[in-house]
């Protein structure tokens, strides 16, 4: 038959298929089709003496090797030394006694493969040519860590400088008030890492714990790819036969308290514009069970992706940019999470739509539509994963692991399709329970606290998760009091307006840290409003603004862009010296909009608009009349988010007060940028502002 003879007839096929469906009843969902039988290859095993199970999966489909140790650990409670777990696991890939960091990522990057470690789990791969260097390596990072005392110093310092940023993120301030609150202090999920734990920590505490829980008779090695079972074992009994079992220990806790009814726990952020909602309670749900399984595709109905909560929150009511739960087992305990960002305006409103939803998965049928699609999305997901052979050397650990039937995961499948509706409901009655729940608020109380009331009692916390007493409002404004009296009373407070018109150019430099590496900013501005803003770090300039007073520039990885729009706007008026002087000439409108708390201390608000539309909102101490910080709203690409710099510490330079700490945003952290030297009328140049 022609090609032209193929496309007839499968076009003549199409139209006789086109008659018969006319007389199908459309109203009525096609058949399932039975669940496919899933058959998944069975790895070859073997255990060392030491007690190290080993599996490999062979894949000869390319020239790879994947290998991946799993330590079979409980959670631990570390107490004051919180993090030394952490410490432990990224030091493991931090230098050997055999090798230095240096050296151990030069021969990794010798044969182009990669090792990562963790409190427990060490994995590796490379071509499978050099899997016999990659096993020489892995050896060595597991039987032989140096835990370097300067390693442990720099990620101390890293970690420290993280956590300083988690202090002004609120999701990161929800999730860690929502584990003390659902868990407690004395409960490993519940404790947090504090820049004091990091401190505490010692290079014998992490030994102590290698020492401990790096054992062979409680781990799982996974070995995958272009490798014969053979070849597997020669290389894992070379590499790990000499390693030591030893007894580790297991410890226990007591469940979390049981939360007799729902409650609110709010953390004030006086300088939020929108709230973090998450609403949780622990959950007793096991990993890898046929009730753990429905108990997701229940979950997915109500939290997944474009589903229940996403469809109420943002779809119908567009309160947010996205509403999700999740529901995850757990040996020790499992957790149950709803959570969304919404205005201040509607967080009362979200708070009940969250809470029908939850009500409504066990009370409001869920539809064959809804339950289909979820089931094909599981369906699909699970084959999908298939695709990739670690997948099946993970399902013969966690069956190991976890006591599991041997048939748990070639039946995953039919497990899911198994589920009804009513299964569903059940489920919805079992695990999710709007009536014993905790509601997290990270936000701002004076507009949010008097509507979260009707959801149940409010405790106050503060970003730690610390029990704090309800912050107290702020003062009236005084009777007569204008935005411009404030801002006088600030400009006197640094010195006066005929100091500050006496510096013509100023220069400052300042230092932070990100991740634990050192950066440098330095800001040059000249009367009335030129301004150089640039920051480096490792000899590289990560950016640099300019302004001539008329356009500006911006500089990122070395290519040079015109700034226009709000963002012009911005740096034309907040840049150069003392911008607050130029306020009329710049037609800028400040409006006293009240007082608020900002860090304790009683702040005039201060709200000031352009005719371009561009907005900031300032905060002056009412007692000293010293700015405190400077909120304003950026776009960006998760919409619209809210930047705070506060300034504190100032100090007299040439009789005018300048800030020596300032706070500012970087994209997820908070860097603190402590002043070095600064240097006035200098003569700066015209030439140093241009944006050419």
């Amino acid at each position: 038959m022609t090609l032209k003879h193929t496309f007839l007839g499968l076009s003549l096929f199409g139209l006789s298929v086109s008659g018969v469906a006319q007389t199908l009843d459309r109203s009525k969902l096609p058949a399932d089709a039975p669940a496919p039988q899933i058959k998944i290859g069975k790895p070859e095993t073997f255990t060392l003496p030491n007690g190290l199970k080993v599996f490999v999966v062979e894949n000869h489909k390319l020239p790879r090797v994947a290998v991946n140790l799993v330590l079979d650990t409980e959670p631990l409670l570390e107490g004051d030394k919180a993090g030394v777990s952490g410490f432990a696991g990224q030091l493991l890939r931090n230098g050997t006694k055999t090798r230095t960091k240096e050296q151990l990522d030069e021969e990794i990057d010798f044969i182009g493969a990669d090792i990562s470690t963790s409190p427990n789990n060490v994995s590796g791969r490379s071509l499978s040519k050099n899997a016999g260097k990659l096993f020489e390596l892995l050896s060595d990072v597991v039987l032989n860590p140096a835990f370097p005392q300067a390693e442990l110093d720099k990620l101390k310092k890293q970690t420290k400088s993280n956590l300083a940023s988690q202090k002004d993120n609120p999701n990161a301030i929800a999730t860690k008030v929502a584990n003390m609150v659902m868990f407690g202090k004395n409960h490993p999920y519940g404790e947090q890492q504090t820049e004091e734990t990091v401190d505490k920590v010692t290079i014998a505490d992490v030994q102590s714990y290698y020492n401990t829980y790096f054992r062979p008779n409680i781990g799982y090695l996974a070995v995958v790819g272009d490798i014969t079972a053979a070849q597997a074992k020669a290389l894992v009994t070379k590499a790990f036969a000499s390693w030591q079992r030893g007894t580790v220990p297991t410890p226990t806790y007591p469940a979390p308290a049981a939360i007799g009814k729902t409650k609110i726990a709010l953390v004030d952020r006086p300088s939020s514009v929108q709230s973090v909602i998450s609403v949780v309670y622990p959950v007793v749900l096991k990993p890898y069970s046929q009730e753990t399984i429905l108990a997701s595709v229940m979950n997915d109905i109500l939290g997944g992706s474009e589903a229940r909560l996403f469809n109420n929150l943002r779809e119908k009511h567009g309160y947010t940019y996205g509403a999700y739960s999740n529901l995850s087992g757990d040996r020790l305990i499992g957790r149950f999470r709803a959570s969304a960002s919404v205005r201040n305006a509607v967080t009362d409103s979200s708070v009940a739509e969250i809470m029908n939803e939850l009500k409504s998965i066990s009370t409001m049928p869920v539809s064959a539509a809804e339950l289909k699609q979820t089931k094909n999305a599981f369906g699909g997901n699970f084959i999908f994963t298939l695709e990739d052979p670690q997948t099946v050397a993970n399902f013969a650990i966690n069956t190991a692991r976890y006591n599991l039937p041997t048939d748990f995961f070639p039946n995953y499948l039919k497990y899911v399709d198994a589920i009804t509706e009513a299964d569903v409901a059940s489920a919805g009655k079992q695990f999710i329970r709007p009536d014993n729940a905790i509601i997290v608020v990270v936000g701002k109380a004076s507009e949010i606290a008097d509507k979260l009331k009707r959801f149940g009692d409010i405790e106050y916390f503060d970003s730690k998760g610390n029990p704090v007493a309800a912050p107290q409002a702020a003062k009236a404004v005084p009777v007569g009091m204008t935005a411009q009296q404030v801002i006088d009373k600030y400009i006197a407070a640094i010195g006066g307006k005929e100091a500050l018109l006496k510096i013509q150019d100023m220069t400052m430099q300042m230092s932070t840290e990100i991740q634990g590496n050192a950066m440098t900013m330095i800001r040059k501005s000249k009367a009335p409003n030129k301004s150089v803003m640039s920051a480096s770090a490792m000899g590289m300039e990560l950016f640099k603004t300019v302004t001539d007073g008329q356009s500006v520039a911006r500089t990122m990885r070395g290519t040079t862009s015109k700034v226009e729009g709000k963002d012009a706007d911005q740096a034309l008026i907040q840049g150069g010296l003392f911008p607050e002087l130029r306020y009329t000439q710049n037609k800028v409108v400040s409006t006293l909009d009240g007082t608020e708390k900002v860090d304790g201390k009683d702040a005039f608000k201060i709200k000031n608009t352009t005719v371009n539309g561009l907005d900031w909102t300032d905060f002056y101490d009412a007692a000293t009349g010293l700015k405190l910080q400077t909120v304003s709203t950026v776009k960006a690409p998760q919409g619209d988010v809210v930047q705070t710099v506060s300034y504190d510490n100032y100090k007299d330079v040439n009789g005018v007060k300048v800030p020596y700490t300032t706070k500012m945003p970087m994209g997820p952290m908070t860097l603190t940028l402590s002043v070095d030297k600064v240097e006035v009328n200098k003569g700066l140049a015209d030439s140093e502002f241009s944006v050419n």
